[in-house]
């Protein structure tokens, strides 16, 4: 707890320097509030009592008045504009979440843990029942400062009546806070509990909103099966807030008992202190209500303690997903010679293993991207191709075997600097809310060279629809978040990912189904583009269309993780394998398809 204090403190004279200061100056003035708050009834009694002249006794009780206005519109002050500069530094802080999610390694972001970790991590940055961790654990650490204060000076006027009240109403919290404790550890051990509910809830809450799916979620009826889902959801999630608050709800019974054990017997020996005349009228009141503070300070110490403590928890969450390794590569080898031209590719003895799997996705494979070579990669569903794709393209590290690059190994480079070598199209297609030639760059600004976007968004047949649109190539994505935005086709989307990838110009063309979405002209189109889009690099081309792989200079089958057959288009179906098999079964409904149409054709004739 004293390290995310110190951590918290150093972030924020790193971020919000006037916070600290101005959070701090708030101690001595809360501190003389609350002496001066116990001590003007008893200067008034004293006053009046003792008789005192009227000036006098105006300019002290007076004096005393006016400073306590004067400190607590100073306090104020400092608190208002404390709050502003705290929520520039839990601004910081939030920034630095999103920059660990966008640098994280990919293979470690995909795992579970890390995932439920991320979502623990940016609990703390949120607010959460009128808690934000970030921001809370300088101020409530602060917080504990001031009331330790304060009760070592209410517990030295309170020792005047006797030096045994200071123990007993010290020692008196010890169950209550023993109780609280119980409750934070129970809370923190079984977070992960519904930090996964919570995660799921959210998803679910999410999905209608999402265009792709209102379309599935009204035709096929899935709205009762989301309703369903969501309310288990909430069930499960609704079964853990009864625990919680039965369980805070016994600390609190507890609590409540002790204080009034605590304050009672205090009270009894005041006033019968007061009875036998061992002290005055004015002492009474200002030992009466210093025991009172003393005692809500006492309770307002174990309570900052144990807000302390699960805010700590909280922060440790976020500081552990900050101190994750982000594995960006040790060594120093520069990328910059391996980008002039095509590189060598070579695959040794490489396997991989998912977190959790009994056994390996992809399973000791050895091949060679020759430099500028065309190379297709097909195989069933489940083989192992885009797995291999992500261990090319530095997504994955391998479990066994290396990869290398001109003969260097891939984990001799800075993975942000391995990341130029590729211009991938992957399968799944995602867009955000810029324009065409933002997206396409994957600059914004000034940084975006808007004649090379519109050329490469031609090149990879767009000309047609950014011709159509009002704004062109300054079209913005996303009409949820833009007013005039667009929402592209699942084919659009395609040729806009080869477009991202051409305008990148890599040496090494990586492409995962490019064609799955798109018709069959627009396919075709883009085949009798692939040698120009691939010239002088090299390539790695998967489909499962294998009319496509006709294109490429070699062919790589996997099955089961493993390379079974490799060579080129007219090899292979000479070898009489499983390619050929493949091959002649999705060739076979080609043909039954011409012949169709070519009987439709006759028919209409005759």
């Amino acid at each position: 707890m004293l390290s995310n204090a110190l951590w918290s403190w150093q972030g924020m004279l790193k971020y919000a320097p006037i916070s600290l200061i101005l959070l701090a100056l708030l101690i001595p003035l809360h501190v003389f509030r609350a002496y001066a708050g116990i001590y003007l009834p008893s200067l008034v009694v004293r006053v009046v009592t003792e008789q005192q002249e009227f000036t006098l006794a105006l300019l002290r009780v007076g004096g005393l008045i006016f400073a306590m206005l004067l400190t607590g519109a100073l306090s104020t002050f400092a608190t208002y504009f404390a709050d502003g500069y705290v929520l520039r530094y839990r601004h910081k802080r939030t920034y630095e979440i999103n920059v660990k999610k966008l640098k994280l390694f990919y293979q470690l972001a995909e795992r579970k843990d890390i995932r439920d970790l991320d979502s623990r991590a940016l609990r703390a940055t949120q607010m959460w029942n009128g808690s934000q961790p970030i921001s809370d654990m300088p101020k409530k650490s602060l917080n504990l400062i001031e009331n330790v204060i304060c009760y070592a000076l209410f517990g030295t006027v309170i020792s005047f009546v006797s030096p045994w009240l200071v123990p007993i109403l010290t020692v008196a919290p010890v169950v209550n806070w023993l109780c609280a404790k119980a409750y934070r550890n129970w809370e923190y051990k079984n977070r992960d509990k519904w930090t996964a509910i919570d995660r799921k809830l959210w998803y679910v809450q999410n999905k209608p909103s999402d265009f792709a799916m209102a379309k599935d979620i009204r035709i096929y009826g899935m709205a009762g099966w989301l309703r369903e889902v969501y309310a288990d959801l909430c069930r499960a999630r609704s079964e853990w807030d009864k625990k919680l608050i039965l369980r805070s709800f016994l600390s609190r019974i507890a609590d409540l008992i002790v204080i009034l054990l605590r304050d009672g017997a205090a009270y009894v020996l005041l006033i019968s202190m007061a009875v036998n005349g061992e002290i005055t009228v004015d002492q009474f009141l200002l030992y009466f209500a210093a025991i009172s503070q003393f005692a809500s300070y006492v309770g307002r110490i174990m309570n900052t303690w144990n807000s302390l403590h699960s805010t700590s928890l909280e922060l440790c969450d976020f500081r552990e997903y900050m101190d994750t390794e982000e594995q960006d590569g040790s060594g120093e080898e520069s990328i910059d010679p391996h980008l002039s031209s095509a590189p060598e590719i070579t695959f040794e003895d490489v396997s991989y293993r998912y977190d959790g799997a009994e056994k390996n996705t992809l399973d000791h494979i050895s091949f060679t991207i020759h430099a500028g070579e065309k190379i297709a990669l097909v195989g069933l569903n489940g083989a192992g191709k885009t797995t291999l794709v992500k261990l090319l393209c530095g997504l994955y590290l391998p479990t066994e075997g290396d990869i290398k690059i001109n003969g260097v190994s891939v984990r001799n480079f800075h993975r942000n600097d391995y990341y130029r070598l590729f211009s991938p199209v992957f399968q799944d297609v995602k867009t955000a809310f810029f324009s065409l030639a933002e997206t396409v760059s994957g600059q914004i600004g000034e940084g975006v060279d808007f004649n090379r976007a519109e050329q490469c968004m031609r090149d990879a047949g767009l000309g047609e629809k950014i011709d159509a649109l009002p704004h062109g190539i300054h079209t913005k994505l996303d009409k949820q978040v833009n007013e005039d935005g667009v929402e592209l086709s699942g084919g659009e989307l395609q040729k806009l990912m080869l477009a991202r990838a051409l305008y990148k110009n890599a040496p090494v063309l990586v492409l995962d189904e490019p064609t799955a979405a798109l018709d069959p002209i627009a396919e075709n189109q883009i085949y009798l583009r692939y040698r120009e889009m691939t010239r002088e690099k090299s390539s790695l081309f998967i489909s499962h269309r294998l009319a496509s792989t006709q294109f490429c200079d070699r062919i790589l089958y996997l099955k089961n993780g493993r390379i079974t057959e490799q060579g080129t288009h007219k090899a292979l179906l000479s070898l009489g394998g499983e390619y050929r098999d493949l091959y002649e079964m999705q060739s076979c409904w080609y043909r039954e398809e011409n012949d169709h149409e070519e009987r439709n054709a006759k028919e209409v004739t005759a």
